[in-house]
């Protein structure tokens, strides 16, 4: 081997190591980048996260809040409501009222009777009407058969006829619906079943 052929060989080899140290630190220096990248990326990720936690946990605490401010209003409202519920009702029959008072004086110097029956029953039918208005209605019972959705029974009496058996002979108190809902049972006479 010649002196020359020996030393490109060593340059050769001399390169080539030196290109794998190279290679080799370059590799080292790329893992410490990217390591420290990573770890960055890791840690920004981390960061987003938690951002993103935080956004949730305020977007759930105002929904909370407005729910619990809906449930108060609700509840004022609701109260309000069943306060003035009857003033409506309260408003219109102040006129019968007011009528009852006029009848109430003519009474103490009226001296035709007749009078007063026809002033009273105007306040009657006035009143009666007023209520009817408004929804509310009496059913008849007497010769209906017994009901217990809308009849309360008083008493019982031998029924006249077989006829009469079970069915409401004497009505000692009206039942009343309001808007087609039973508010009052009527107490009612019935046929004894012999």
């Amino acid at each position: 081997m010649n002196d020359n052929t020996s030393e490109i060989i060593e340059n050769t080899a001399n390169e080539e190591l030196q290109s794998g140290m190279t290679e080799n630190q370059a590799d080292d220096n790329m893992t410490e980048k990217t390591g420290p990248n990573e770890n960055l990326t890791e840690e920004s990720e981390l960061e987003k996260w938690q951002q993103q936690v935080a956004e949730w946990k305020d977007k759930y605490i105002r929904l909370v809040a407005e729910f619990d401010n809906y449930k108060k209003r609700s509840f004022k409202e609701k109260m309000e409501t069943i306060q003035t519920a009857g003033k409506d009702v309260m408003m219109s029959l102040l006129d019968v009222l007011d009528d009852s008072e006029r009848a109430e004086k003519q009474m103490a110097t009226a001296t035709d009777i007749h009078a007063i029956k026809e002033g009273m029953q105007l306040v009657f039918n006035k009143l009666k009407h007023t209520l009817t208005q408004k929804g509310l209605k009496s059913f008849e019972s007497i010769g209906e058969p017994f009901d217990v959705e809308k009849h309360e029974a008083v008493t019982e009496i031998p029924a006249p006829s077989k006829k009469q058996e079970g069915k409401v002979l004497d009505e000692l108190q009206k039942g009343y619906l309001l808007n087609d809902k039973l508010i009052r049972h009527a107490k009612v006479v019935i046929g004894k079943v012999n």
